[in-house]
């Protein structure tokens, strides 16, 4: 006959699980199933039987909900269903103990469109449903021959519990990948957004600086009277130098002296660099408020192309007036950093941090292509920018419109070309 659904005696309880359905006609041939013993006032054991079906219907009903997102581990219910409805005992046992064995994680990825799952979900429900009803009806046709045994109903409780655990963990997990993957979204368009944030700032940023000029950097800055309130500003500041290299064009015929054609100045120290031409004194370089007299001579009213070079290694310096080195010199402020941080000005010479300017000292004439490198260029450089060879902008300050504003009447026009500037010396 068949074999009993509460398994061989041999085996320890708990560890097979065989659901089968018998037909009428072979339940009273077969093994009968073992009655129950009625407990004092216990129901019958039918209605207990309908009881715990009508049970498993509600737990199923509340599970909807609670499922959700769940599609795999609904799967996994809905396999070891089919297992409990087949009606090889031994081979839905096999696979009931190879599944438990596993102990495989059979979540998937979630999938892409939630309608589509919902609606899966939803259909997977209504089979349970029915399933669950094909099986109350088969037990009420086997009830009225034998109840199920109490350990059999203990084990098939015991699983659902399981089952349930198994369920609400899946469901705690999904939920935590949820949130992960909402961060991780949300952290995402932040990064894009702020991409996008500084490329537009970018893109305005030029816009603003598309002057009238044919190239951001054909201008001159013009201050045609010596007063204490015409001048340039550099909107960039310099960072911690140890060595620099300034160059720029000018033309000034004014007497005594040009004044000063740029000054650098930061807290506690208003001549940390200066260069000046004042009174009758010949044309001096200042760093840290050390001086350096330097072989120029630019007062001619024509253009000239000015570099100076500093190391704070030994202090030392070169000057270089269109193209050609007119001087060197050691120990100008040796072994000391150019502060960061402060203010430049074109035309002015600072007492303190971008002001009190003397007009004694302000710079009268026309300045092009005022730039800063933070090294010593060498000399073939050097040349090559003054014979318009090659145009290169200061890694640390370069000359472009936008980074050069003009106060109390100083004026920025189109600049001579290089080769115009060149022709005129």
């Amino acid at each position: 006959g068949r074999g009993s659904p509460a398994g061989d005696q041999e085996s320890p309880p708990g560890s097979r699980f065989v659901c089968t359905s018998l037909p009428l006609e072979a339940a009273g041939s077969g093994c009968p199933l073992p009655p129950v013993p009625m407990q004092g006032g216990a129901l019958p054991p039918e209605e207990e039987l309908k009881a715990t079906v009508l049970q498993l219907r509600e737990t199923v009903l509340q599970q909807k909900e609670t499922i959700g997102s769940q599609r795999e581990a609904i799967r996994e219910l809905t396999g070891k269903l089919s297992r409990c409805e087949g009606t090889d005992g031994k081979s839905a046992t096999g696979a009931w103990k190879n599944e438990v064995g596993k102990g495989k994680d059979t979540m998937g990825d979630l999938p892409r469109d939630p309608a589509q799952v919902i609606d899966q979900l939803s259909r997977t429900m209504q089979t349970l449903k029915d399933r669950l009803e094909s099986l109350e009806h088969q037990l009420r046709a086997n009830v009225s021959y034998a109840a199920l045994p109490s350990d059999l109903r203990e084990m098939l409780q015991r699983r659902l519990g399981e089952l349930e655990r198994q369920l609400l963990s899946k469901v705690a997990e999904l939920e935590d990948e949820k949130s992960l993957l909402h961060n991780e979204t949300s952290a995402h368009r932040q990064k894009t957004e702020t991409a996008l944030n500084a490329l537009l700032e970018r893109v305005s940023e030029l816009e603003k600086g598309n002057s009238a000029f044919k190239s951001p950097d054909e201008f001159k800055v013009s201050l045609p009277l010596r007063t204490n309130y015409l001048y340039g500003k550099i909107k960039k500041t310099l960072p911690e130098l140890y060595a620099f290299t300034v160059c720029l064009w000018l033309r000034s015929s004014a007497s005594p002296g040009i004044g000063t054609p740029f000054s650098y100045a930061v807290p506690g120290q208003a001549n940390e660099i200066v260069l000046i031409e004042w009174g009758n004194n010949p044309i001096e370089l200042l760093i840290n408020d050390k001086v350096a007299q330097l072989p120029l001579f630019i007062s001619d009213g024509k253009w000239h192309h000015i570099c100076i070079t500093w190391t704070t290694r030994d202090g030392m310096w070169e000057a270089f007036q269109d193209g050609e080195k007119l001087g060197t010199g050691e120990n100008l402020a040796p072994w000391h950093p150019i502060k960061p941080g402060g203010v430049l000005i074109l035309g002015q010479e600072q007492d303190t941090v971008g002001g009190r300017f003397d007009a004694t000292q302000a710079f009268v004439g026309e300045m092009s292509q005022f730039n800063i490198w933070d090294r010593v260029l060498k000399a073939e450089d050097i040349m090559n920018i003054a014979n318009c060879s090659i145009n290169m902008p200061g890694n640390i300050i370069p000359w472009v419109d936008n980074n050069v504003d003009v106060f109390g009447g100083a004026t920025k026009w189109p600049v001579e070309t290089c080769e115009e500037r060149l022709l005129d010396l």
